[in-house]
């Protein structure tokens, strides 16, 4: 049998890791709104002074490609938004774990073909929430 005060104490901790998960998909999410923004809508104007390795004469041209790229962070951001919408508990996780698997493998590849820096703006703190997410 079960002791009812060992369901108690373990109770607060699993409600802690997921709202602690559920913090960091929502700070996950917001990443990918404001790369959305910068991409699609900011990309000649604010974009420069965020990508200093990238010319300043390649903004104008490359604009249309960046707004495609900022489209495709948009549905990933929808995607995590979406998942902390979701009132079954088992669509959620799994919701949850599939956007945060696209953040990581596309941090992956940004970090390996663009800059590394995109490993630790996207990549990292999307495996922080998908731990957090495992932990609960």
């Amino acid at each position: 049998m079960i002791n009812p005060n060992l369901l108690y104490l373990h109770l607060p901790n699993q409600i802690n890791m997921q709202l602690a998960a559920e913090i960091v998909i929502g700070i996950v999410a917001a990443i990918h709104i404001y790369i959305m923004w910068l991409e699609m809508f900011a990309w000649t104007t604010r974009a420069p002074k965020v990508f200093k390795t990238i010319p300043k004469d390649l903004f104008v041209p490359t604009k249309t490609l960046a707004a495609n790229q900022g489209l495709y962070n948009g549905f990933l951001a929808a995607g995590l938004i979406w998942s902390l919408c979701i009132d079954d508990h088992h669509w959620r996780f799994y919701v949850a774990i599939f956007f945060l698997t696209c953040v990581i493998v596309a941090g992956l590849y940004g970090a390996a073909t663009a800059s590394k820096k995109i490993l630790y703006v996207q990549s990292i703190p999307a495996l922080v929430a998908l731990i957090l997410l495992h932990l609960r």
